[in-house]
């Protein structure tokens, strides 16, 4: 099975909604103040956006309120094109927890992360569909440490379940990780050293001991 080249499918739609002169909206779950930047300051040349910030993987209290603050700040410093929307979901921890239910001595990349981006991308597909949002998608595929094809694979059958057009995108691509980090300096983002839950956090802590 040939894999798909995500960055050549977006490239393809912008260049079409750049001849036809739309401007879609577009709800995109965000995970993090740093991962948005690049995908903020690239898509929105092209899209209205409103950032979905769900994720209830976050761990502990103090750091979820820390990225929802340092999201918050960025978005208001940016200079677009298209002004910005921010949308705060709910903390409902609850929910991770039992995702994550037997699962939790996997390394971080596995199948409780693959149920985490299900989870958060679900939540944000019931708001597209609910909000009338033509476009839906997630900052995720930014990270090198995230699987874009799974993330892809789950935005493609959220697509079908809650007919709402998911946007493709591995946003690695086009050196997108590197301009993150320089953006991340330019505007002095905080960075956090775990991806976000308790687990990844103990598997950092663990490896640092090494």
């Amino acid at each position: 099975m040939n894999k798909i080249n995500y960055q050549k499918e977006l490239d393809c739609l912008i260049e079409n909604l750049v001849k036809d002169k739309k401007v879609p909206t577009l709800l995109l779950h965000s995970c993090c103040a740093p991962c948005s930047s690049y995908v903020l300051e690239y898509l929105s040349q092209y899209f209205k956006i409103s950032i979905f910030f769900y994720n209830p993987n976050i761990y502990p209290l103090e750091e979820y309120s820390r990225r929802v603050a340092e999201q918050k700040g960025l978005i208001s410093a940016l200079k677009v094109k298209h002004e910005i929307r921010f949308i705060e979901g709910r903390y409902d921890t609850e929910n991770f927890y039992k995702i994550s239910k037997g699962l939790e001595e996997e390394k971080e990349g596995g199948s409780r992360c693959f149920r985490c981006y299900e989870l958060r991308l679900k939540e944000a597909a019931i708001i597209a569909k609910e909000e009338g949002y033509d476009y839906l998608t997630t900052t995720l595929s930014i990270s090198p440490y995230k699987n874009a094809q799974k993330l892809n694979e789950i935005g493609e059958e959220l697509s079908e379940e809650y007919n709402i057009k998911y946007l493709y995108s591995d946003f690695k691509k086009k050196e997108g990780y590197k301009r993150s980090i320089e953006l991340s300096a330019e505007y002095n983002l905080y960075r956090q050293d775990y991806c976000g839950c308790v687990f990844s956090q103990n598997e950092r802590m663990n490896s640092t001991k090494l």
